[in-house]
């Protein structure tokens, strides 16, 4: 039997056990689990310094470099997400009536855990903790293949969680890292349709793109994240503003970012020097269209046919639309199903946004940068699903369950 095969039955092995445990269990072992990583916290940023050593040699861009760097700060925030899943509702279990049938038949179905996650991501140490959280609350075994990258700050985390699980006499292979990076296991690991229930690559367009291509298991995007602001003709300027800064340069690296600012032209005249001098003393470099070129100070001209870039830096791309459609029309063509931003006043205008865009985010006056399962409630994410099978958005401990019918009755037979 293969590595990548041993791994994954063991996997599957093991979540059997978690499928019965009880919340009040699985809590114990989660907030156990977020003492040991606070515990490791001085051992975990050595492994992440081997990892920043490696990539700077590898010469690694600084989005790529920011993703993959740990410090005190977001360890923290790993711990703290743990603690949110503790205190959020388990899923597992719960029952909605469907319907009571003529002859008595009581219909239900019922949150169950989907099996055994693979997670295949790039450069994010943390993906470590939030997955294998996610998946123990949900009731599901999790095989975790980061990239070589990030491999010695992942194994850190991880080791740090098999201890609260040992603790606990349960199975490390609930939370299993694959040690080996070889770019050849990754498509053993996704033919593993015996143990194997659902894929999620979270990276770069091209892992993205080989997942799916060559999964044999079913596969959950989590794709680039071109996200746009569009400054509607009844917008508030300093709110308009104040989204675009955080948006934009809060946090360059990362899915949530904005990429792409669209301004009515009824107000472009008024709004675009405001944007102009808040993003150039932001040190932002602008790809603007022909009708946008003019506000800023050496922008790079942008044709009507080049959108859709993800930067993941401070570099941004800007047209002037004609209508609220217009902005409908460019997100539809452009964006990447992640999220989208309106600021106005309009009433009508946001609802009519929120329902036509196709994003699995759709934000009225507030920062793209909100696009985040932490920042939504659901204590963290496993990922941003943009595909609509079977979750969209931010894929919390509910995405991570199906429903199976139950039916119950009094000996009722079908004649």
């Amino acid at each position: 039997m293969s590595y990548i095969e041993t791994i994954s039955k063991a996997a599957k092995s093991a979540s059997k056990r978690l499928a019965i445990m009880s919340e009040q269990q699985k809590n114990k072992v989660l907030l156990r689990m977020a003492e040991h990583i606070k515990a490791a916290q001085e051992g975990i940023l050595k492994a992440n310094e081997k990892d920043l050593a490696q990539a700077k040699e590898m010469d690694l861009d600084d989005a790529f470099v920011d993703r993959l760097t740990l410090n005190e700060q977001r360890i923290d925030d790993m711990v703290n997400g743990i603690k949110e899943i503790v205190s959020l509702e388990d899923p597992v279990g719960n029952r909605r009536s469907v319907t009571t049938r003529p002859n008595g038949l009581e219909i239900e179905k019922m949150r169950i855990p989907l099996g055994v996650i693979c997670m295949i991501y790039e450069s994010r140490p943390n993906v470590t903790a939030d997955a294998g959280a996610l998946c123990f609350k949900s009731g599901n075994g999790v095989i975790l293949r980061g990239g070589k990258e990030a491999l010695n700050s992942s194994l850190a985390i991880a080791d740090a969680m098999h201890k609260a699980l040992q603790e606990n006499d349960l199975p490390k292979e609930l939370v299993s890292v694959v040690d080996n990076p070889a770019r050849e296991l990754v498509t053993e690991l996704i033919s593993q349709t015996d143990y194997i229930d659902l894929v999620i690559p979270r990276g770069g367009e091209g892992l993205i793109k080989f997942v799916s291509d060559n999964s044999k298991i079913p596969v959950i995007q989590h794709f680039k994240g071109v996200c746009h602001l569009y400054v509607d003709k009844d917008a508030d300027f300093e709110k308009a503003l104040k989204i675009l800064e955080n948006g934009k340069t809060q946090r360059t690296g990362v899915c949530n970012a904005l990429e792409g600012l669209l301004v009515h032209e009824q107000i472009a005249g008024d709004f675009l020097p405001l944007a102009a001098k808040m993003l150039q003393e932001k040190a932002v470099k602008i790809n603007a269209c022909q009708r946008s070129h003019g506000f800023f100070l050496s922008p790079i001209l942008l044709p009507d046919t080049e959108f859709g870039e993800e930067y993941l830096g401070l570099e941004i791309a800007v047209r002037t639309v004609n209508s609220l459609e217009h902005a409908l029309e460019h997100i539809d063509q452009f964006g990447s199903h992640h999220t989208e931003v309106i600021v106005t006043e309009n009433k009508d205008s946001a609802e009519l946004f929120q329902r036509a865009v196709d994003a699995s985010v759709v934000m009225v006056n507030a920062s793209s940068r909100f696009s985040d399962g932490s920042q939504l409630g659901l204590g963290a994410e496993i990922g941003i699903a943009t595909t609509k099978l079977h979750a969209y958005g931010p894929m919390g401990l509910e995405s991570l369950t199906a429903e199976k019918f139950v039916v119950t009755g009094e000996g009722q037979i079908r004649v």
